[in-house]
């Protein structure tokens, strides 16, 4: 009932913390029950008058014992529920994330990235509760009643018998609700999830709903999705509301059944005022401990199904796990390359393209011709392509993780800066670099006397980099990416929203880098792409034209009409501000 066999096994040091809190309910349950025996037995010699001054000095040693083994059992209790909880946080939390990183770069194929911060924060709390205290209180449930009843035999066997019988009452009305609560739960987790994804995407979003004023919108639909959660939620309620009272009506009954019994076998004579007395004192004792676990039943099964959603993300299946490393010789040969995004529309359609090792090499076209999605093939974040794409002659699909991350190295225009400072953010690049090779970096990224200005390497960093301007962010990330020193570096649109000096500064310096390394430049500004070895230029998912800057113009065909209307544009706005000036 509620046992989960592959819960408990994927979390084995929680086992001796849960046998450690039985065991301590079990003896403060010893402890009450040695207490309410010499309370009983006190009352009888005081109704009987052969109670004397011994028998009360050693019921109060007793009483006082009792209450104080019960005080450092419940003590102890909760020390194995906390430590038990511990354990399954740290254990299934380190396991989510080994499963990522098993998974890799790739892993929001499979799953997205809302629902492993569900499971991993709320989901493993709801299994906090189950190991800390549903479990212990399972075991205790059934070890307490028979204690109680093999105790209770010494002094009345029919009403012992009457009590345990009453007992399993209580877990056959959770038996009954259980296979209803299931459903149900799995509904309110589904809603939930569904949820937390809506507010995940208007979190990240706001800014982008104020500009273009469809908050409103996303507040509607985000209010019909909480209303949903909120009907769901209440209908969980409902559900245990109506299940603890059930149980409530069957414990105080039982408790009450076992008093009635012990008057009526006290005034036939059957058992003596001591053992009345104890079995109206320990009457509750049988039903409580299942009580109690009735109670964390509804916990038990929300963390039961928090648990299907963690086996989910720990079952998805992982490819096989690669061997091959990126040879010295870095040259990236793509031949009938074909990528779509779930199996839908093809992004890319059979390209043949070539980035010789040391080589310059950039990828123009317009918004949606392919150029982002080449860039993650490249970096592994899309796999299942189709055709043949080889680094140094060896398969990329066979290529381990570690090594393609160790030789390539991705900026993008949205580089993502961690909260903490600067320091922290260059090491990523290079855990072993000294403060003469993190500032030396930043001399080429231009940053340096910026940061001079502010508190050196340890200037603070707000999430995203939201106290930097756009033109610095970039200039951080190319100075981590410098810092990381690999042989292939692929710039997706790096100078992108940034201004004309920024730009033209982490130009120079992708120049400079592509006289020692493979650069492949992807950019919609043509400008930034004249001095490559060759230019590829996508159109719909295949190459239109390669060439030079020179030999692509000279062909009169796409690139040079793109390269055409970006040179009218600019010398409109160079225009356009020049005359701005003169009329102030």
């Amino acid at each position: 009932m509620m046992i989960n066999k592959r819960l408990i096994g994927i979390v084995p040091e929680s086992r001796r913390y849960i046998a450690g809190n039985v065991a301590l309910q079990w003896c403060s349950l010893v402890a009450n029950i040695a207490l309410m025996t010499s309370i009983a037995c006190f009352l009888q010699g005081i109704y009987e008058g052969t109670g004397g001054r011994t028998q009360t000095a050693a019921t109060a040693v007793i009483v006082a014992a009792a209450v104080v083994v019960r005080f450092l059992c419940a003590v102890g209790a909760s020390r194995m529920s906390y430590l038990s909880s511990k354990a399954v946080k740290r254990t299934l939390r380190e396991k989510i994330y080994r499963k990522l990183l098993s998974l890799g770069a790739s892993y929001n194929e499979q799953v997205k990235t809302s629902a492993v911060v569900q499971v991993s924060v709320e989901g493993v709390e709801q299994l906090e509760t189950y190991f800390g205290a549903y479990l212990p209180q399972f075991f205790y449930a059934m070890l307490a009643p028979l204690t109680l009843f093999i105790y209770m035999c010494f002094w009345s066997v029919l009403s012992a018998v009457v009590l345990l019988i009453c007992v399993p009452l209580i877990p056959v009305s959770i038996a009954v609700v259980q296979t209803w609560a299931k459903k149900l739960l799995s509904k309110y987790w589904g809603q939930y999830t569904a949820l937390g994804d809506t507010f995940l995407e208007n979190l990240q979003g706001l800014t982008t709903l104020k500009i273009y004023q469809a908050d409103g919108f996303k507040n509607r639909q985000m209010n019909e999705e909480a209303e949903k959660f909120r009907k769901i939620t209440m209908k969980v309620l409902t559900m245990q509301l109506n299940s603890i009272t059930i149980m409530d009506l069957i414990a105080y009954g039982g408790a009450a059944a076992g008093v009635i019994m012990a008057a009526v076998q006290f005034s036939g004579g059957q058992v003596s005022l001591a053992g009345a007395l104890l079995i109206i004192l320990l009457a509750a004792d049988f039903f409580i401990p299942m009580r109690q676990l009735g109670s964390y039943f509804h916990i038990a099964m929300n963390g039961m199904a928090a648990s299907d959603k963690i086996f989910n993300l720990l079952d998805l299946p992982e490819a096989d796990r690669k061997t091959a490393a990126v040879p010295d010789d870095c040259t990236i040969i793509c031949s009938g390359l074909k990528f779509s995004y779930d199996g839908g529309r093809e992004i890319l359609h059979g390209v043949d393209l070539r980035f010789p090792r040391g080589g310059f090499t950039a990828v123009v076209g317009e918004s949606g011709c392919g150029k982002s999605t080449l860039a993650n093939i490249f970096m592994g974040k899309n796999k299942g392509y189709g055709g043949s794409v080889t680094v140094g002659g060896v398969e990329l699909s066979d290529i381990c993780e570690e090594s393609l991350l160790e030789s390539f190295t991705y900026i993008s225009h949205q580089s993502y800066l961690f909260k903490g400072t600067v320091r922290g953010n260059l090491l990523m690049g290079k855990p072993t670099a000294s403060d003469d090779e993190l500032w030396s970096v930043l001399e080429r990224a231009k940053l340096a006397d910026f940061l001079r200005s502010e508190n050196g390497l340890d200037t603070a960093i707000d999430e995203k980099g939201a106290n930097l301007s756009g033109g610095q962010c970039q200039r951080l990330a190319l100075a981590r990416a410098l810092l990381h020193n690999s042989p292939v570096y692929i710039f997706d649109e790096a100078t992108s929203n940034i201004d004309v000096e920024s730009e033209n500064d982490i130009m120079e310096k992708i120049h400079a880098l592509a006289q020692t390394k493979t650069v492949i430049l992807i950019s919609h500004r043509l400008a930034n792409v004249a001095g490559a070895d060759c230019i590829y230029v996508l159109d719909g998912g295949n190459v239109a034209e390669s060439g030079t800057h020179e030999e692509l113009l000279k062909k009169d065909g796409q690139y040079a009409a793109l390269w055409k209307a970006q040179q009218e544009l600019e010398n409109y706005i160079v225009n356009a501000k020049a005359v701005k000036v003169k009329e102030r």
